[in-house]
């Protein structure tokens, strides 16, 4: 089974939710949250629909609603990518 870094695992959402969100990657760092993003529910439920296709895990919904920054999402994702 392959290493997973925690900065590949970073960079593939990065990319997914500047695109998903149509924004500059640059604006998307660990400490922003998804409504400064300007992401709403709809948003996030195919954030997420695409974060478990892309990395082949599932996030519940009451995890999912506790994700309010891309480090949480990044934590959350990597952990499960890792186990």
């Amino acid at each position: 089974m392959a290493a997973f870094t925690r900065k590949d695992t970073l960079d593939r959402i990065v990319a997914l939710i500047a695109q998903e969100l149509k924004v500059d990657p640059e604006r998307v760092n660990e400490e922003v949250t998804f409504q400064e993003l300007g992401a709403d529910s709809l948003d996030m439920v195919q954030i997420i629909m695409k974060l478990e296709e892309l990395f082949g895990v599932e996030i519940n919904d009451q995890d999912a609603e506790k994700m309010a920054t891309l480090h949480d999402v990044v934590d959350y994702v990597h952990e499960r990518r890792t186990l």
